[in-house]
Formats: structure tokens, sequence, C-alpha cells
């Protein structure tokens, strides 16, 4: 049974499930369909798809979630980020608003299901660390910002194509003396109205008496009443009539389930932006997941998480849909509606299809302006100024991957940003690992520890060199350290033992291995004897398969004290 549980999460939650927690769920499931309603047009719209695709993609999605997703607060769907992605990869492989343009949006969602499940049954969950946090808060930094200034396409009434910054400001700026006006002012007052709604009207309803936690809810439906006023006012007065551009018809019904044709042609050209496209979600969903599961003291499975995204999006592959992911602002609706379970998204599901049911009708006056000024609210949300100074200030190798990251997002395009920063990062890391920090350490006074030199006022012997190397040893800073250890013996000609302390290796590959062969070689024949101290267990398991030890001129010792100890009295340890 629990091998079963195992692969479906929802078995555990769904054996304590109650009557009570129907209620919070189906009461947190309405709050959270009346904001991804206009949510998923908005993000089907980023994406440069039919809006109805919106909507598919946010019921079977949130049912595969439920069954095979670990977390228990998780709203999955549509997100800007992963939208604008999809849309600039289906841009690379067919003309915006084709019917293949809608095929490759669907192919990219079966691909990132099936990339997510194969790095799950792979156990690869731990690969979401590999991507540092000023990369990804660079990266979504910079999308943030292309997505707010790619929508003013919306706003101004104009039409452009590409989702670049280099392709996207020039043509608004050429077609600056074109815009509608009508649309212009109703983009405008809408994206004012979301702001103070966004920020302000919480704190007007807490001073009209309202609950703390309602009003913070209720400030989050901003988007809603801003779509459902807009849409009045264009229906009433026949805006569409002068020109404001709306949504339309929206087909009724769902649409009939089935797979893409996959060929290894189309899987081989989609895999890299598919890879990348679930990448970014996963990292983003994981983060969300964490976040919300620390707050209910539950905890989530990497693994299991991939599994789950997966299926949601193979799901939303199978009714038409695009790729998908856990987003934030419908998480944290889901989490202050008081949402208690997975339930809370199948519940969604169903309302969102009786609303693709019977209610598309509703639709048809919605302005595009409206949708755009809620992406672009939601968006700015996303810009994290501070964090790049956070960043500068504490440590300038991170700040100059993630502004790196920053500017090959803004004017190169997502899929180069986000790859700029993963080999900016790797770059900065091997950097600082292959000029590891290396301290020549001495006894404090009337203690059993050692010290830096250079930071205390701490003995040392003439006859003996510390040095304590605060990293692991491998290929990139092996011959630094061999370079090291030469130059300070060169100084100190009195010198007859050297000792390395390893409190802080971890790990000694096998170029390191040789290099410490070659040191200890070295020091041998100038009758110079090389001690380790305090090597850690795991370390020392490896050196003694090795012909380090056998071969090493001095001794080994379990901490730094004894080995001065020892070498000062002449002693051997035991």
């Amino acid at each position: 049974m629990k091998n079963v549980e195992k692969w479906l999460p929802a078995l555990v939650w769904l054996r304590t499930y109650n009557k009570t927690d129907v209620s919070a769920d189906v009461l947190a499931s309405l709050v959270v369909t009346i904001m991804l309603i206009p949510q998923s047009l908005a993000y089907a719209m980023l994406a440069g798809l039919p809006l109805s695709m919106g909507l598919y993609a946010s019921i079977l999605p949130l049912i595969a979630y439920a069954v095979f997703g670990s977390s228990r607060t998780l709203a999955v769907g549509p997100v800007a980020v992963v939208s604008m992605m999809t849309g600039t990869a289906a841009a690379s492989f067919a003309i915006p608003g084709s019917e293949e343009y809608v095929a490759v949006a669907i192919l990219l969602s079966v691909i990132s299901g099936l990339f997510l499940i194969l790095l799950g049954g792979l156990k690869l969950g731990f690969f979401a660390n590999l991507l540092s946090h000023p990369v990804i808060s660079g990266f979504i930094t910079a999308s943030a910002i292309v997505i707010a200034i790619s929508q003013m396409k919306h706003i101004l009434g104009i039409s452009i194509e590409g989702h670049a910054l280099m392709e996207v400001i020039p043509a608004l700026f050429m077609q600056i003396t074109t815009a509608h006006l009508p649309t212009f002012t109703l983009g405008v007052t809408s994206i004012t109205v979301l702001l103070f709604l966004r920020f302000y009207l919480a704190t007007v309803l807490i001073r009209l008496g309202f609950a703390k936690q309602t009003a913070s809810l209720l400030s989050k439906t901003g988007p809603v009443i801003v779509v459902i006023l807009s849409t009045l006012i264009v229906s009433f007065f026949a805006l569409d009539t002068i020109g404001i551009g709306v949504v339309g018809s929206v087909p009724t019904g769902f649409p009939s389930l089935q797979l893409p044709d996959l060929s290894y042609d189309q899987v081989m050209l989609l895999l890299p932006s598919a890879a990348l496209i679930s990448i970014v979600g996963f990292v983003e969903s994981v983060s969300v997941a964490q976040s919300f599961a620390a707050k209910q003291r539950q905890s989530i499975n990497p693994n299991q998480e991939l599994i789950g995204l997966g299926c949601a999006n193979i799901a939303s592959s199978l009714s038409s849909g695009f790729p998908v992911t856990g987003g934030f602002s419908r998480s944290v609706v889901s989490f202050d509606a008081g949402a208690k379970t997975p339930m809370t998204g199948v519940f969604s599901a169903i309302l969102i299809l009786m609303a693709l049911t019977f209610f598309t009708s509703l639709f048809y006056f919605l302005p595009k302006a409206v949708l755009s000024a809620t992406i672009i609210v939601a968006v700015l949300s996303l810009v994290d100024l501070k964090a790049i100074k956070d960043v500068w200030g504490y440590s300038k190798h991170d700040s100059v991957a993630m502004i790196g990251t920053i500017m090959a997002v803004l004017f190169y395009g997502v899929e180069v940003g986000i790859t700029t920063g993963v080999g900016l990062s790797i770059l900065m890391f091997l950097w600082h690992t292959s000029h590891p920090h290396i301290a020549v350490v001495g006894q404090v006074t009337g203690t059993e520890h050692f010290r830096n030199v250079e930071r205390f006022n701490v003995e040392v012997h003439e006859s003996i060199l510390t040095l304590r190397v605060d990293e692991n040893l491998y290929f990139a800073n092996a011959r630094v350290m061999e370079d090291k250890v030469a130059a300070l013996v060169a100084e100190k000609p009195n010198v007859t033992d050297v000792i390395l302390m390893c409190t802080a290796i971890n790990m000694i590959d096998a170029s390191a291995l040789d290099s410490l062969e070659a040191i200890s070689d070295r020091l041998q024949s100038a009758n110079i004897k090389l001690h380790l101290s305090e090597v850690k267990g795991p370390v020392m398991d490896k050196l003694k398969e090795s012909d380090l030890i056998k071969h090493l001129s001095g001794n080994v010792y379990l901490t730094q004290y004894q080995a001065v100890q020892s070498i000062l009295n002449n002693t051997h340890p035991t």
C-alpha cells in the first residue's frame, strides 16, 4: 500500500477526508475559480493562443495534479512566465495565430510533461537546486518587464509581433501615433484601478470593519471586479463598435480528448524549448509549494512534484491546452480562502468546466485591454529591484550572473536569458572554487583551537607550517594548492613539517590526489614531512584506498592540536 501511496499521494489525504474538508475546499474553489477564469484567459492571450485554451489548461491539469502532486495547497494552471516562454518558443516554429502555432503549443505541453516525468522517475528533483536564486530572481524580474512591455500593444490598441524588447520597443515607438485613444483610456484606467485595489482595498475594508483575513482575500479579487465592470460598460455602451478590442466569441464546451501526434523529428526540435519551460516551471512551482508546506508544517517531495507537474502538462495537452505549472498568486488565494486539500483544484476544474459549457457568451464583450492590464499589474509584482541591490552588496560573483541573466532576457529573449544565467552561475562557481581560501593557522593561546594568523593573535612555530584549505579539493584548484604550498615553504626556510588541516575538505578528487602526492614527494625531497589533520571519515575512507597514505612522509592526526604536540614532542599518533 505504501508503494501505491508513494506514486499516488492523493490516497494519503483522501483517507482522512471529511465533511469539514469538503466545505472548506468547496468555498476555496469558488474564490479560486473567480480569479482563475480571467487569469487563464489573460495568460492564453499572453501566449498568443486562442483564449479558450486558457480555460482548457485550467481543467484536467488541476485534476491530474490533485492525484499525483505532493502539495496540498499548490494551485496549478497557466502562469505568466511559462505562458510567455510558450509563446516565444512557438513563434520560432510557426506563425502566431496559425493552426501550426496552436499545435506547437500543445506539443510543448506534452513534451514538457514527459520530460518532467522522466526527471521525476530518475529522482532528479534536486535539479532545482542547481539554478541559483539570483539567476531565478533575475530571470523572473526581466521576464516580468518584458511581459509588461509586450502587453502595451493591447493597452494602446495597436498590433505588433514579438516578445523580446529589441523587437517590441522599436515597434511601439513606430506605431505610437496610431494608438487608439478610447482603448488607451480604458487600459490606463484599468491599471490604475487594479493598483488601487491591490494596495489600498484591504486597508479600506479593514477600516470599514472587515476582518483582516477577509479584507486581504477580497483585495486579491480586484481583477475580477475590473473584468466584470469593464465588460458591462463595453457591452452597455457598445464600445466595441468604436474600435475597442474585445474577446469575442469563445467556443462553448470541452474539446475532444486526444494526444497530439509525436514524431521523433518534432520532439527533437521542440525538446530544448520544452526542457527550459519544464525546468523554469518546476523551479517556480516547487518554491511556491515549499513555502506553503512550511506554513502548514507539511512537506513536499520534489521528485513527486516533477511527476505531478508532468502529469498535469500531459493532461493539458490531452485537452488542447498549453504548458502549466504551480502559480504563486492563485496558490495564495487558495491558501487564504482556507483550502485544505488538492480537492480544491478538482472543484475548481468542475466550476471552470461549467463556465466553459454554459457561460462563455458572457466573455464576448470582455476588453482585451483589461486582460492586458491584469497581466501588467500581476507581473509587476514579480519585479524585484531590491534583490539586485542586495545581491550586489553581498556577492559580486552572484550579481554578475544575476545582471547577465537580466540583460540577456531583456535583449535576446527568455531562452537565451536562462541559459546565460545558468552558464554564468557555473562559471562563477568554478572561478570561486578554483581560487580556494588557504589560510596559515596558529594556536589560540591557552586553547586547543587554531585560527587564521591574519585574523587572530595566535602562537606559531618556526619549524611547523599549518595550512587550512577552506574548499573541496578537485581538478580546478589542485594546482593552486600546489603553488601555495611551494610559495609558503620557500618563504620559511626553517620549516621541517607541513600540516594540511582538512577541516573544511569534504571531497578530494583524483586530480587533487595527484597534487597531494606531488606535494608530499617535493616536500620529502627537501627533508620536510607532510602531515594531515582532522580528515573527515568519508574522505579518509577514500584516501586509504590510495598510495598517498602508504607513502606519506608524515602522519595523519585526529586533531590539529594533537598534530602540533606530537611533532613538537617528536612522537607519533597511536
